[in-house]
């Protein structure tokens, strides 16, 4: 792991109008097909608050949360991620968002009402990558639960932490997202300069977003904070009660990028929903870049659990300004999947062990490859 400084990609322009100061990751409009199966996940398993809810949509928000929601669920014919919608910290900089969008040569939607329940001004766009982006300020209130103890559960998921996006280009989206402000906290690299993954953040946490690469655009997941890793083991448990265990995709565990303790679960249409606990500071100005080499076993998991293919392969669609599913475009530069977890086998757990294994046995790696 090392510092790293990235230098701007040729395909991404830089406005003239300034950027729109984005304060954080705010929530997430998500269509889904079957609103009541939705809500038994999200309300009577994950535990998140009903803020409004008719026949057409659920809006949800977390424990601490003071906005109308983190999280809207809206009854539709197709599973995807209608909006990935960023908090801005003054109204006029709905108007920079519009600006400097309308200056990449983006599509944008100005609704002074907002899309959605609770929300005001906002604007949407098409952004460089293809994915849907909501910008706003003006929001309704609500009370914030953070005392109400006689409604915290065991597993409370406490904030909106993060998205994760899947796309081809990562370097291209890396410039566009810290043209847009975003600072990288984290990314995962090979010797060779391909990146893999970047981690960026607005908020003074490891990321508000993440880059992943693969065929894009679509949405990887979004991701929830608990207080304590006793929460995420609740959850577990609580799936494996409800004989849910299936829908666990991956972990509990503890990644190295982040650091962060983590569950992968699936909703009924296949959304991906991490749950997410304990990373680190990234609030000072020269808080460094970590690269992680990509055959690095440690990387994803700290610790015991191996990576499974659908993790890399499988992410949900994103919808255009329309309602339309944006069309996904495969990844050209090589796949993460492929050269840690394919037949190479080069993965290792000490950088230089040639044996990669306590006791000397003739492979790299501990668990990637022969596992899957």
């Amino acid at each position: 792991m090392s510092a790293n400084a990235q230098l701007p990609h040729p395909s991404v322009p830089t406005p003239s109008v300034p950027a729109p100061d984005i304060v954080r990751c705010a929530y997430l409009d998500l269509v889904v097909t079957d609103l009541e199966k939705s809500r038994d996940f999200y309300v009577g398993l994950l535990g998140l608050h009903v803020t409004y809810e008719d026949d057409e949509a659920i809006y949800l928000r977390s424990f601490e949360e003071f906005i109308h929601h983190n999280l809207v669920l809206r009854k539709g014919p197709v599973a995807a991620a209608a909006a990935f919608a960023f908090r801005v910290r003054t109204p006029e900089d709905v108007d920079r968002a519009e600006a400097y969008f309308q200056e990449l040569g983006c599509r944008t939607e100005r609704r002074r009402d907002g899309f959605v329940r609770g929300i005001g001004d906002s604007v949407r766009v098409e952004d460089p990558l293809g994915f849907p982006y909501e910008f706003f300020y003006d929001v309704e209130h609500v009370e914030r639960l953070h005392m109400r103890y006689d409604l915290y559960s065991a597993g409370e998921l406490v904030r909106l932490d993060h998205f994760n996006q899947v796309t081809p280009d990562v370097p291209r989206g890396r410039a566009y997202l810290e043209g847009l402000g975003f600072r990288v906290s984290e990314d995962i690299k090979d010797s060779e300069g391909t990146t893999y993954a970047a981690w960026l953040h607005r908020k003074s946490t490891v990321h508000d977003t993440a880059l992943t690469g693969g065929d894009g655009p679509r949405l990887h997941h979004i991701a929830f904070s608990t207080h304590e890793k006793h929460n995420i083991i609740q959850i577990c448990d609580k799936m494996g009660a409800l004989r849910m265990s299936d829908r666990i995709e991956r972990g509990p565990g503890r990644h190295g990028v982040s650091n962060a303790f983590y569950l992968y679960i699936l909703d009924p249409d296949g959304h991906r929903v991490e749950i997410y606990t304990q990373d680190y500071y990234t609030g000072d100005p020269d808080n460094p870049t970590i690269t992680w080499d990509v055959h690095d076993n440690q990387r994803r998991d700290w610790w015991g659990n191996p990576v499974v293919p659908s993790w890399y392969t499988e992410a949900s669609l994103v919808l255009d300004l329309d309602g339309n599913p944006q069309e996904v475009l495969k990844r050209e530069d090589k796949s993460e999947m492929a050269v840690t977890i394919g037949a190479d086998g080069f993965s290792y757990t000490r950088a230089g062990d040639e044996s990669g294994s306590y006791h000397g046995e003739a492979s790299k790696g501990f668990k990637l490859g022969s596992q899957v």
